[in-house]
């Protein structure tokens, strides 16, 4: 299936190719960019006639914010030209590309209702609010390819384009595979993504739809079995298929589907240039299932005592259908407000009933909730407010959320944002239930677990000339999280029981952001510290982290190349990791091991020729010459070591 997607891509892609300057909008987007366009297209008659401005090829998400595809090369390019797409710096990838990622701060969960679990697995999941939408003068085709670890590749492949200005349909399929480094580690991911929009002509009625179906397999070993090989530098081990690993056979895999349609249709369209006067109605339906699987071929003492010594098995399923009904009214002088009942229907199952310990733990848990949700929107004098508050009416899992946000622009350079946001429900259902082969992986929390509550102000002053300044305050109560049993204090082996925090925890993060330019050079900064307050030991993150990048740019051959080259440093300080559990997908607690003050350097060359985008990166060169081998993600798995990989971002405008 995976080759059907790529050839009709191909085929796409492969549509004549006429090289057409086009107009910019401001930011960063050079005046001599360019698209490529076929006049004679039949997808394009009809349609825009004049298609020569980036700004005409919209991308905007599930509440019509809007941005523009950017073919730009920037040092944020560079960022996300990863496995994510996505700048991670506040993450640290295990060794294998399509490995879970290790958190380096927090990053709470802000659901009305409680998730299934495995959070893990969810760094490259696309959510329902990830899908974008899109509006296409011409087809836009789009290519994303990075190498990886020993055997596979990485492709991400799109294309989007409109049959009227009315009508968009987008395909696109994200692909990887990587053999890794280490022992039984292989990484295999799926996302296949289709989405399509409709208005009416009259801007009535507006359709949005998606589908999505995505697959995380990955072959666990828990990490390596003998840390002072790695760590001794020894030759015969820099080869790392030679070290031995704690799990040998053990695979983990998280599948699943969904279906979304949201429409809404405009009862009241009254727009002129004086007055604005909309009431919108609608509905959105979305529905997802998502199974997960572990398996091994035989039980490891790893987890402990096990009730079978073979053909190891867990697995869950989790259903969800969402059904919202809503109304809208947008005016010029009371600004936008909303209104919604949503049903929430869910079923948590395991295959069978069990008694563990006198405790029954059952099959699954299935229920139907209700809420409500208000929303709030308007600028008043120069200030932008919106916000909204959600609670549930019927139902005993979910809970409430409310969310309040104020923005204000000084000017074009300078802008500050706030918010205040309240989360309180059940914690995530592996928390509360769990179903396993292994003994000790059994437990039923529902009437002893009471509802996670969190509170967050946040803050971000936008300061051009000075520095973007981002300031987080949480505090979280009855915080839940697994933990490793005391009496383990054996890295060998992992049991590990979910707990919930009685006490307060009090978190503070605080980021800075700077660049300095000279001439072409450049020193581009990002600071964070981070500071926890409690009484023990739960939530553990470094005190500072730091990413700092100085580089060379400059366009080259008469502005027909821009290349961009340089060095990145990443550090954190040393703070006590939090450990991967592959049978659960999930990290826990410990407080014996800690990671952390070693420098990972990246030596980059980066070059834009017309809309492709290539990358070269030459990551940890300092492992090269540091005889030191003290670099972890976490527990028992050591970070990457040096490796050169390249890629292309390559968008096609036929």
């Amino acid at each position: 299936m995976r080759f059907v997607f790529l050839l009709v891509f191909i085929g796409f892609a492969s549509l004549g190719m006429a090289q057409k300057t086009i107009k910019t909008i401001g930011g960063d987007l050079p005046v001599n960019d360019s698209i490529n366009a076929r006049s004679n297209d039949s997808l394009n008659s009809g349609l825009w006639k004049n298609p020569n401005n980036i700004q005409d090829y919209k991308i905007f998400n599930l509440e019509n914010d809007t941005t523009f595809v950017d073919t730009t090369l920037t040092i944020y390019k560079d960022y996300k030209f990863n496995y994510l797409r996505k700048d991670n710096f506040e993450l640290l990838p295990l060794s294998n590309v399509g490995q879970t990622y290790n958190r380096l701060s927090l990053d709470a969960d802000t659901w009305l209702f409680p998730q299934s679990g495995q959070r893990s697995k969810y760094y490259n999941w696309f959510e329902a609010e990830d899908i974008n939408y899109y509006s296409m003068p011409t087809p836009l085709t789009e290519w994303f390819f990075k190498t990886t670890f020993e055997q596979g590749q990485l492709l991400d492949a799109s294309i989007s384009f409109n049959t009227s200005k009315q009508l968009n349909f987008y395909i696109a399929y994200k692909g990887m595979k990587s053999l890794g480094k280490y022992k039984n580690l292989e990484s295999s991911t799926g996302n296949f993504r289709f989405s399509t929009n409709y208005h009416s002509v009259n801007d009535r009625y507006d359709l949005k739809v998606h589908f999505v179906g995505q697959d995380i397999k990955n072959q666990e070993n828990a990490g390596i079995l003998y840390n002072e090989y790695f760590t001794s530098g020894e030759e015969d081990f820099q080869d790392r298929s030679r070290l031995e690993v704690i799990l040998e056979d053990a695979e983990s895999l998280l599948v699943g589907k969904r279906y979304f349609i949201r429409q809404q249709y405009a009862l009241i369209h009254d727009k002129d240039s004086v007055r604005y006067n909309v009431l919108n109605i609608g509905h959105k339906f979305n529905y997802e299932t998502k199974s997960y699987y572990y398996t091994d071929g035989n039980a490891s003492d790893y987890f402990g005592d096990a009730y079978v010594s073979s053909n190891m098995r867990d697995q869950f399923k989790f259903r969800t259908m969402e059904n919202h009904v809503f109304a809208e009214l947008q005016n010029n002088l009371l600004g936008n407000i909303g209104f919604r009942v949503i049903n929430y229907n869910y079923n948590y199952m395991y295959r069978t009933l069990t008694n563990v310990d006198g405790i029954t733990i059952p099959s699954g848990i299935k229920a139907n909730e209700t809420a409500v949700k208000a929303n709030y929107e308007k600028q008043i004098g120069g200030f932008d407010v919106n916000g909204y508050v959600a609670t549930t009416l019927v139902g005993d899992f979910g809970g409430t959320d409310i969310y309040g946000e104020a923005s204000y622009d000084f000017n074009d350079d300078n802008r500050l944002e706030a918010s205040i946001h309240i989360n309180d429900r059940m914690p995530n259902f592996n928390y509360l239930m769990y179903q396993s082969d292994y003994i000790n992986y059994n437990w039923y929390n529902v009437d002893s677990f009471e509802k996670e509550q969190t509170k967050t102000l946040h803050a971000k002053l936008s300061l051009k000339k000075i520095a973007n300044i981002d300031f987080t305050y949480s505090m979280l109560d009855n915080y839940t999280y697994f933990q490793k049993q005391e009496s383990l204090s054996d890295s060998l082996t992992s049991i590990v029981k979910p707990a919930q925090y009685s006490g307060t925890i009090n978190y503070l993060k605080l980021k800075l952001e700077k660049e300095f330019k000279l001439w072409k050079f450049a020193l581009n900064n990002t600071i964070m510290y981070q500071e926890v307050v409690q009484d023990d030991d739960i939530l553990n993150v470094p005190q500072f982290v730091t990413r700092n990048t100085f580089y060379f740019s400059t366009p080259m051959f008469k502005n027909n190349l821009q290349l961009q080259t340089g060095l990145t440093l990443k550090y954190f300080t040393k703070y006590y990791t939090d450990e991967f559990n592959p049978l659960l997908s999930e990290f826990s607690v410990q407080n014996n091991t800690e990671i952390g003050e070693y420098p990972i350097i990246d030596a980059f060359l980066d070059f834009k020729i017309r809309q492709t985008r290539f990358f070269f990166k030459a990551e940890h060169i300092n492992n090269l010459f540091s005889k030191e081998y003290n670099y972890y993600s976490t527990v028992n798995t050591p970070y990457r070591d040096f490796v050169i990989r390249f890629g292309l971002v390559w968008n096609l405008f036929s």
